[in-house]
Parts: C-alpha cells; structure tokens; sequence
C-alpha cells in the first residue's frame, strides 16, 4: 500500500516538475487576463477601421460587407438548391424548408470529385463542369423542370454567372462558410448574431448596424459583416504577443507576414507550432534527453489531430507516447507529461486568443443596442472546435469571464457552409418576395408629378366653384368669406381680450399691442373642457365658456373692464360680417346640441346676458388659419395666406372682392376661409385615394367628408399607417404575421409616433422601442417596414398640402396679373411643426408646381390667440377710419 502511495507521489511530483519546466520555457505563450483585455481593445478598434471608407484600404481586419441583410425569422418556406465549392470534391444539395407548426429543414445531397484537370484548368471550365454536375442531380431528384433558388458557398472570392445561363436556377446568394454557420444556427436561434469557425482556418461574422458600414450605401438595418479577423496583428498590432515560435512558423508558412492571428489559433497551424516548441526543447535537452528525431524536423509531421489527442482527458497521455514513438522518438513518462503540457499551452493560447476577438464582438453588439446586459447566441464550426476535447470548455469560459455583462448561448452547426448557402437563399428569397408585396403597398402613395399637377388643377377649379354664388351651395371647397378686409399695418395699439376654441383646451388671453415696434405681449389661461360639455347642450358649452372668462378676468385683476374681444372658433362657419359666425357643422369630436346653422356670436352673447357679471365688446369671430395669416402678417407685410397643418388642415388667403360673388363690393381684398378639408368629398381625388384611406374614411365619426382632410392631417395620418401595418401583418409580412391586441386599437398610433419614428437621428433600436411601447415586438427587419410606411404616408400628406398650397400661389400670381410673385405664408400646426421632413417636402413640392412663384413659409407663433387679439385691432382701426370717412 505504500509502495502505491510513494509512486502516487513521485507521479504529481513528476508532473509538477515538468508543468513548471514547460511553463518556464512557455512563459511568453501564457496570456493573462490584463493582457486579453488589451487584446480585445485593439480588436475593437481594428474593427472600427474596417469598416470606415477611409481606413479601411489600410486596415488589417477587412470587414467585408456580405449583403446578407436579414437572419431566418422561421416563415422561410420552400425548395432551394445549394452548392460547396472548394477543395478536391464538392457537393450539391437539395434543401427543403418548411414551416409546418415548427422550423424543419430536410436535405438531400451528392458528391461530385472535381478531377486536377478541373481544378488547374481555366475558371470557365471549372464552371462548366460544376453546371453539368449540377444538371445530373437535378435530372436524378427530378427538378430538371423547377426553377430553385441557389445558393453557393465559396472558400475563395469569385464572380460568374454561368450557372445562370446553362440551367434554370436563380442564384440568390454567394455565401462564405462563417457566414453559412452564423444562418444556419440562427435559423434555429433567432438570437444567434455571431458566426465563428476554428478549424483548418479561423473566421468570424456577426450582424453589424448598417450605419456603421462606410463601405456600403443606406443607414437602415443590419448587414452581416464578414471580419476576416485571420488578418489581425499584420500590421504589427500584435508583435508584443508573438513568440520566437510564432515567427518561425511564419517564417515557414507559404504566406510569411499574412493572417498572423490564424496562426496562432487555427487548425492549419497549431501541430506545426508544438512541433517547432518540442524540436527546440530537444534542442535544449529539456526533452527525449536531447535526442532528436528526422521526422521531428520535418515540417508537418504533427497535426491538429495529434495534438486533441494529446489532450484527451483519460487517454491523453498513452496517446502521446504513441504519437511520440511514431515520430522516432523514445519518450520517457515525464517527456509524455511535458509534451502533453506543451499541446495544452498551444491550444489554450488559441482558445484565449479567439476568446478576446469574439468578446470584441459581443461587446460591439451590447453597445450598438445601448444595452446594459446582452443576451445573444454564438454558432460555432470548424474541427478544431468540434473534435479538440477541451477546446469548447475552455473558449466558452473565457469568453463569460472577459464579458460578465453578455449572456452568451454556444451553438454547434451542422452542416453549416451547405445547409447556412440555403438558408442564406432562403432568407434572400424570403426578403425579396416581401420586398415585392411591401413595394406594391408603399407605391400606392407615390404620387407622380402628373398627379400632383392633377390635384393642384382640380383645387383650382373647386376655388373658382366655391366662390361663384350659382356652384357655392355644391362645391366641396366652401371658400367662406371672413369679412377680415385688411392685414396689419403697424399702427395697431391697445389692449385686447382672445378666446380660443378649437379642441379639447379653451384659452382665454389678454393681449397688449403697443404700435410702432410691433411689440405684443401675452397673458393667457388654459382651461379643459370636460367630454360631457363638448357633447351636452349648446347653453351648457357657452355657460362653461363663460365661466373660464368670468375666472380668468377675476385673476387678471380686469373684472369691470370693457375689452374689445376676438373669438377664435376653429370650426367651419358661414359669416355674414366679421362678428357674425354660423356654424355650419361640429368637428374634432364636438357635438353639443342646437348650435349647427346658429350664430356662435349669438350664443356667446346670450350666455354673457345670463351670466350678467360684465360686459364685452365683441368684434371679432376668427377661425385658427386667418389668426395664423394675422400673427405672421404683423411681421411680414408680404404675408396673404394662412396654412394649418395640425390636427386638422386648412387654409385661407386674401382674395380679390371682385372674385367673390358671395359679398356685395368689388374694392379690395377680403380674406376666404378655404375649409379645404373638403377637398374630393365629390369624387374628384378618389383615383389616388388608396384602400386604407378608405378605411380610416369609414371608421371615421363623418365618413365620405373632409377626404383632402384625411389625407393630409395629423389625425388622420397615424391611423393610416395602423391600416397599412394591420394589412402587412395580415399578409405574414410584419410581426411575424401577429397581430397584437394593442395594433387593433383604433387610434393607438398617433401621429406623434410618425414625428418619432421618422427622425434621422433615431437608430432603428429607438424605433423599436417606440413599437414595443405600442406593444409591437418587432425585429430589425419590421423597424424598416415600419419607418418606410410612416415616410410613404407623411411624404405624400406633404405633398398634397404642397399641391393644394400651389394652386392658391398661382391663383394670386394671376390674379394680379404678375409674371413672378414673391409672397410669405403663415404656417402653423403640429405636423408642420414637429415632423422632421413634413415642411421640407411641403416646401419642394410649392416650388416645383409653382415655379413662377417665390414662396416663403414662415412659422406663426401662437396664430389662433395673437392672431384674433390682432384681427380685433384691425376692425376696430377700420371700423375707427369709415367713422372718420
């Protein structure tokens, strides 16, 4: 029992003394912690010059762009056919994906050897025989009349189409093996973002923001980045980690100075380095007692395979005394333990090395997706990886060490380069029919220049029939007359009270212009108006009305004033005179009794009497787009016209009396309220109205009325957008073919989330977030749907204002009898204001269908309150002048 003992201890003495030897000698091949994290460092920053346009040409790490843009999302479906080009045979495959309740793929395939002459012969020969091998297996599984999709997994680059010509396939995708891995797993994982093979040679891929990539067009989405990190450390970046036996390795290689990281990691290498490090121990007599054998000169001689073996758990060290002896040596046990030290050295270091890349990687993605903690999948291939015994253990471990805020799932591919080709085609086969359906959708609402000059001409005539008393009553543009017959001029002074009722809010101001500098200063309260008040009675809406007055004069201290008041009424109404207002019909959710075809003056009046606290000099009722024209006005003498692009659209503009059939006088110029919401309510536009805009018209509370309105307006444009994500998901295109709880919500999507969505300095991850907000989920691939739909229905609503806006532009061109008009336009409203491209486009669309006319667009800043409080200053100084007269 002793004897067993004392041989244990002699053994663990042994082996610790020759660990300790081989750590000595090996000391430069031991990587700390410290020093991988370095290692990553200089990785991130070499991938950083990869994949800029002007560092790249210098950089040693390529980061090729793949153009594979989108990863398997599980509703791939099909036949595709797949090709493995490379070495001394190649082999054809028959890939059949299919839903069927979980993701399958079923293959079938064949080898075909590709003979020497093939293979040294020219490229359009090796094409040819890779096409009739490729029409033998097609005739042998009967697809000779099937036009598949292919794809091509390639271990060297290539550029050809004549596969294309010789037989009917579509070739969709030219795949680099890493890359097939990366698919391949995903399409089992969709949190797979990561491809890295160790075998014979070493790579990585992953899914990069398209933002960051110089070297191809367009910031929207992921693209899959093929590092090619083999290449780092060749422009020196690495020469503190490199040993004498890296370098002689190289030195020895058939491409001495190129791919220095692969050969300290991969397959192709790994046997060589521990044959160099053995052949030097010889040489020093730590080993084989200084003897040398003729095969542990020869290059070669150990391989990747030998050196697993060598590190097999039980059986490691009986294969390393075989393994030794092959090689003409005659090991003693302690020569096994060293050896076997040395093997684990090397494939350690490797596995270390490729651990501080992919950890560069991992840490690339947390921070592209501004995430505190990544959770993300890793497929793996390659025979180092799958055959050597510690190797994934080990790599696995010290990638969690080096990146503690990634949670990070290994995946083994199998069959990755063949089955990722297929799946690459699949996806790309995917991409391009949705493509197809989402195109189909998206030109609906592109609307062409012919279009544009159509809308414009039929706006035109519509305000011709709105301001002739025979076509008046039928015409769909009411062009009402708001008896506002001049602009200010600067001399207006005094003080001012403004209401303001257009939504939900009611305001009251207090308004002090002083004249000559054109100085206003403003004092307002906000006041809700409660749901059961917008839909009770009339008396009920104008008593609360009168209310906030009462409490708004109390706490400015003006209770026994008499004020000259401007009443903004932001509905459409048919006046007789400047304070007299008929409301022609509630909008905006507004439904209070007996107030349709009565004068809203009347009743402010009437509820004024009942409360009989005051008294208040009522000149004034205004809609929001002539206050808009006002407020721009006092700054702007060039300013005739008033555009609205909010919650609701309109327009007014000053028009000539002797146009106006409706009014008495042909002097002057009186400002019309276009109402031109109602634009198309008679047909006219139903050639570009689209399915979805029929829809939201339906749902609406006053289908087939302010159709221009629905078109163009902020609450009308989210709900567009709803339909159109509602039919894409429908059609398996968004959402994974879901449709969430949240996305049948009428109104759920706001057209504030366009504002958002649309903006260019949101990253598809914030556009995501918006989604999940509305209880979305949506992938990379829906965040682009999802921002192209909401720019397709924003760009043509600016479109259509800009149309509308031009007929108005040429109209006073004309009307003047110019050939050039310089004229400004009161803007306000909550999509002009806030979407980030709305006024650009808006602005483009004026210029190229009103070329004769200089338009500029200035923003009003508060129109409906100083714009009243202005419209009663400019009556009273009229209505002061026919005095005087």
């Amino acid at each position: 029992m002793f004897a067993v003992h004392l041989m244990a201890f002699y053994f663990s003495k042994l082996k610790e003394d020759q660990i300790k030897k081989v750590d000595r000698f090996l000391y430069d091949m031991r990587l700390s912690d410290e020093t991988l994290l370095d290692i990553m460092t200089r990785f991130q920053a070499e991938m950083q010059k990869g994949l800029g346009k002007d560092t790249n040409p210098t950089a040693a790490v390529k980061m090729l762009p793949t153009f594979v843009r989108a990863i398997p999302d599980g509703s791939e479906n099909g036949e595709f056919l797949s090709l493995d080009l490379g070495g001394s045979k190649f082999r054809v495959l028959k890939v059949q994906v299919s839903q069927e309740g979980k993701r399958n793929v079923q293959m079938e395939s064949q080898f075909y050897p590709t003979p020497n002459e093939i293979i040294r012969g020219n490229g359009s020969e090796l094409f040819d025989y890779v096409a009739d091998c490729l029409a033998d297996f097609m005739k042998t599984k009967g697809l000779k009349h099937k036009k598949l999709p292919l794809g091509l997994t390639f271990s060297f680059p290539c550029r050809q189409t004549k596969l294309e010509e010789d037989i009917d396939v579509d070739i969709l995708a030219l795949v680099n093996d890493t890359v097939g891995t990366l698919m391949t797993c995903a399409y089992d994982d969709p949190y797979c973002e990561v491809g890295v093979i160790i075998g014979t040679g070493t790579n990585a891929c992953y899914m990069e923001d398209m933002s960051n990539i110089d070297l191809v067009e367009g910031d929207e989405g992921r693209m899959c980045v093929n590092t090619e990190w083999g290449a780092f450390g060749d422009d020196g970046a690495l020469e503190d980690i490199r040993t004498e036996f890296d370098r002689e390795l190289d030195l020895g290689s058939l491409n001495p100075g190129k791919q220095l990281f692969e050969k300290m990691i991969s397959g192709l290498y790994l046997g060589e380095l521990v044959r160099i490090i053995l052949l030097k121990m010889a040489k020093a007599g730590l080993l084989f007692g200084g003897k040398k054998s003729s095969a542990l000169h020869t290059k070669g001689k150990i391989e990747t395979r030998h050196v697993a073996a060598m590190e097999k758990y039980k059986e490691g060290l009986a294969n390393t005394r075989e393994i030794l002896t092959d090689l003409g040596l005659e090991p003693s046990e302690a020569d096994c333990i060293a050896v076997q030290h040395v093997c684990t050295i090397v494939s350690f270091r490797s596995a270390n090395l490729c651990a501080a890349a992919l950890a560069a990687i991992l840490t690339r993605l947390r921070v592209n997706k501004k995430l505190a903690r990544l959770r993300t999948t890793v497929g793996m291939d390659g025979t180092v990886y799958k055959i050597h015994p510690q190797y994934p253990k080990r790599l696995h471990k010290v990638v969690r060490r080096l990146v503690p805020n990634c949670d990070v799932r290994f995946l083994l591919s199998e069959s990755g380069s063949t089955k990722g080709a297929a799946m690459v085609t699949a996806v790309a086969s995917r991409v391009q029919a949705q493509r197809k359906q989402i195109d189909k959708v998206l030109a609906l609402f592109q609307l062409t220049r012919e279009q544009l000059e159509d809308v414009r001409g039929k706006m035109r005539v519509e305000f011709e029939y709105g301001l002739k008393k025979d076509t008046h009553l039928t015409a769909t543009v009411k062009m009402l007359p708001t008896y506002v017959c001049g602009m200010p001029d600067g001399t207006e002074k005094g003080k001012f009270l403004a209401l303001d009722l257009g939504g939900t809010n009611f305001r009251v101001l207090l308004v002090k212009i002083r004249s000559g500098r054109r100085s206003v200063r403003m004092y307002n309260k906000i006041f809700a108006i409660p749901l059961e008040i917008m839909q009770g009675t009339g008396e009920e809406l104008f008593d609360h009305i009168v209310q906030c007055i009462a409490d708004f004069l109390d706490y400015m201290g003006l209770k026994g004033a008499q004020l000259p008041l401007g009443f903004t009424f932001s509905f459409p109404c048919r006046q007789t005179s400047i304070d007299k207002g008929t409301l022609i019909e509630w909008t905006k959710g507004f439904k209070a009794t007996d107030c349709e075809g009565e004068d809203m003056v009347d009743m402010l009046r009437e509820a004024i009497k009942r409360r009989n606290e005051f008294d208040l000099d009522i000149v004034a009722v205004v809609n929001d787009t002539v206050g808009t024209m006002m407020t721009c006005g006092h700054e702007d003498p060039n300013c005739e016209i008033g555009l609205i692009a909010g919650t609701g659209s309109n327009m007014c503009y000053m028009e000539e009396m002797r146009n106006i059939e409706l009014v008495e006088g042909d002097e002057g110029k009186m400002c019309i309220n276009t109402e031109w919401g109602g634009f198309g309510d008679n047909g006219c536009i139903d050639d570009i109205r689209t399915q979805y805009d029929k829809k939201v018209d339906e749902g609406s509370l006053n289908p087939g009325k302010q159709r221009y309105e629905k078109m163009t307006s902020g609450m009308y444009l989210g709900e567009i957008v709803r339909q159109i994500l509602i039919d894409l998901t429908k059609q398996g295109l968004l959402f994974r073919g879901q449709i969430s709880e949240r996305l049948r919500t009428r109104g759920i999507f706001e057209t504030k989330f366009l504002s958002q969505i649309e903006s260019d300095r949101l990253a598809l991850l914030q556009v995501r977030r918006i989604l999940q907000q509305l209880g979305l989920d949506s992938t990379c691939e829906d965040s682009i749907v999802v921002k192209e739909v909401c720019g397709a229905v924003s760009r043509r609503a600016a479109q259509l204002c800009g149309a509308g806006l031009a007929a108005v532009v040429e109209k006073r061109r004309e009307d003047q009898g110019l050939e050039y008009l310089k004229i400004t336009v009161g803007v306000d409203g909550t999509l002009y204001k806030l979407h980030p491209h709305f006024s650009r486009i808006l602005q483009e669309t004026v210029k190229e269908l009103a070329p004769r006319c200089d338009v500029m667009l200035m923003l009003s800043e508060d129109g409906s309150g100083k714009g009243a409080a202005l419209i009663t200053a400019v009556a009273k100084r009229l209505q002061q002048a026919q005095k005087e007269n």
